[in-house]
């Protein structure tokens, strides 16, 4: 796990090495073991290295193949790169995944992306066609950011690398910020930056002396598996517990101390579980609070006392975690509403000399752990309310609005207002933090900007689009992962996890596994309790008081937090905020003073985010 940077085309930028030196120390914490930066022609890469496989010096990178001919930089793991690594006929002078992955380009070209297993972002030069290839992993595990220029085209692991290059701006994306507050995030293959881009998952690009070329590898739609609708119950479990034991056993490949995240829940548990069927001695780590209602310790230290681990509570009162705020939002590369929880499990989990970590992120996604599965099944259900005129049904969300004002009455009137009900509308305002009329309130707008993630959902399961096939609760696992679950969840992983040297490992979004469960019906998938078969797929592996105990989420406690050792934290910055030429400073004020009111339609969540955009502006020097 690492941090990679690359320049590709050195015209207009002054001293080319240094540029890409800055970049790669402004991500050092990425890759404390090693840093280098090699210029080639009108091309430089850099790289900062966490030793993970192969820690000897041999396998430092950039790194040049034997002939002399590509150079390669790589962040990630090949799970499979040993089986790769059968089938090419190339000199080996490592034992390094990041060898394996040059020659299988060397063999291949572009299509040595259907071979990994991994997660992954790399690039490689080719010296004699001057030509650069960039990937990224099936299911964007890990971040790569660009900025295609008329002279040059700059990529980094971080928006903070690439901000070090004179050629990218740090200018605040308008339109990204309507998407911010829609979502407490900003939409690959956008970002809060103006001009610099994600790749989208399971996208390459091809940068030649005269052409781009950006094209897609994989597709999530088309690679779902068929063959698990025409499965039995039996079968399809049989084959769950096959592909997620397999996934676990891949991700234990490593040259340095590892161990597991475990909140208590079925998903972590799940994996220490497996993780103890192929180690002797699993190492696991939680969070617990002071605040009992917050706090899965019981859950954790049973599934820790089955599984015989070496277990590890990290206590977190409002003061430590007050202290340790600073740091956290420093470490986060692109603002998010979520992300400090990973931050601190994570810094705790690099104290105690563990290098590599297992996370169940994933399992909820793919096994319909969320509540939107069965509010999209019931809403499906209830489509005979179409039938109704508009106006009718919009009256119906306006009376429980007025009798029962809150944050879910608000987007019931949303979804009963529109024209017509159907899953690639509810989706998008379900996963909303504020809704499009409170955003025209805060914002200097007239009108906003599209809604991206309807355009994505559409595109991806709408009625025109090839994921119409899927079963509805697949339809829902496609939205979350190409929405929440890459741009915020993985996002947030991974920089929270990396400011730490940390390298997070997600079993449940082996590529396999994802394809496997995206094929299965409505029928087996469908949760009459909480992931229902995913439990029955492991068999007596979980106890019952895990399967079966409050879902409560890996959480902190912020409205208490942020009405009491917060306050002034919290105030300082909306008030700043306030000040900014966007924002309408009235409306800003009126949300924070009905929060610390305790009105209901104004949650944390609805606050705590834009906090975090005025801090990481402010650290960032972003202009507006």
């Amino acid at each position: 796990m690492c941090g990679i940077v690359g320049i590709v085309g050195l015209d207009q930028i002054q001293n080319p090495e240094q540029v890409a030196n800055q970049m790669v120390e402004k991500m050092k914490h990425r890759g404390p073991n090693d840093s280098s930066v090699l210029k080639m022609d009108d091309v430089v890469f850099g790289h900062a290295r966490l030793s993970i496989i192969d820690l000897g010096d041999q396998s430092n990178q950039p790194f040049v193949s034997s002939d002399g001919r590509y150079t390669i930089v790589f962040n990630g793991e090949i799970y499979n790169y040993l089986e790769i690594k059968k089938v090419l006929d190339y000199p080996f002078k490592t034992s390094s995944d990041t060898e394996v992955l040059l020659a299988a380009y060397i063999k291949w070209g572009k299509d040595c992306c259907r071979m990994l297993n991994g997660m992954f972002a790399f690039a490689i030069y080719d010296n004699q066609t001057n030509e650069v290839f960039v990937a990224r992993d099936r299911l964007g595990i890990k971040p790569l950011y660009f900025c295609n220029g008329k002279e040059n085209f700059v990529f980094a692991s971080e928006i903070r690398a690439l901000l070090e290059c004179p050629v990218v701006p740090r200018k605040l994306c308008q339109d990204a910020l309507v998407d911010y507050l829609r979502y407490q995030t900003v939409q690959s293959p956008n970002t809060i930056i103006k001009d610099v881009e994600m790749l989208p998952a399971g996208h390459f690009i091809r940068i030649a002396p005269d052409e781009l070329e950006i094209g897609k590898y994989w597709d999530i739609i088309e690679s779902s598996s068929p063959q698990a609708s025409k499965m039995n119950r039996d079968e399809i479990k049989t084959e769950v517990r096959s592909k997620l034991l397999k996934a676990v056993d891949r991700r234990l490949v490593a040259d340095v101390p590892f161990g597991a995240f475990l909140s208590g829940g079925i998903d972590s548990s799940a994996l220490v579980g497996l993780m103890s069927e192929k180690t002797s001695q699993v190492k696991t780590f939680s969070v617990t609070f002071q605040e009992e209602e917050f706090s899965e310790a019981k859950y954790a230290r049973m599934v820790a006392e089955k599984f015989g681990t070496d277990h590890t509570e990290i206590k977190l009162s409002p003061d430590e975690f007050l202290k340790d705020l600073p740091d956290a939002l420093s470490a986060m590369d692109h603002p998010s509403g979520d992300g400090p929880n990973t931050y601190i499990v994570s810094k705790a989990t690099k104290e105690a000399g563990v290098t590599m970590v297992l996370s169940g992120l994933g399992g909820d996604e793919l096994f319909a752990g969320y509540d939107i599965f069965k509010r999209s099944v019931e809403l499906h259900n209830k489509r005979w309310l179409n039938s109704f005129p508009k106006f009718i049904r919009s009256g119906i969300g306006t009376s429980r609005k007025l009798l029962k004002p809150s944050v879910a009455s608000n987007k019931i009137h949303e979804i009963l207002k529109a024209d017509k009900m159907h899953f690639e509308f509810t989706y998008p305002i379900s996963r909303q933090v504020l809704l499009d009329n409170q955003i025209l309130k805060l914002l200097k707008r007239s009108q906003l900007s599209p809604n991206w993630v309807f355009e994505t959902v559409d595109n991806l399961v709408g009625e025109k689009s090839a994921g119409i096939r899927l079963p509805l609760l697949s339809k829902v696992s496609v939205a979350e992962i190409n929405t929440y679950m890459q741009n915020v969840l993985l996002r947030d992983t991974d920089q929270m996890s990396m400011k730490s040297a940390l390298e997070v490992r997600v079993p449940f979004l082996d590529h396999e596994l994802v394809e496997f469960a995206l094929g299965i019906s409505d029928e087996h998938k469908y949760p009459n309790y909480p992931k229902e078969l995913l439990v029955e797929s492991l068999g007596d592996l979980l106890p019952d008081e895990i399967v079966h105990r409050p879902k409560m989420g890996f959480v902190l406690p912020w409205e208490k937090w942020m009405k009491n050792e917060l306050k002034s934290f919290c105030e300082d910055r909306l008030m700043s905020l306030a000040k900014k030429p966007f924002f309408n400073k009235g409306e800003l004020e009126s949300l924070w003073s009905r929060f610390l009111k305790g009105d209901k339609e104004i949650t944390w969540s609805r606050l705590w985010y834009l906090v975090v955009l005025e801090n990481w502006m402010v650290e960032n020097k972003i202009e507006y």
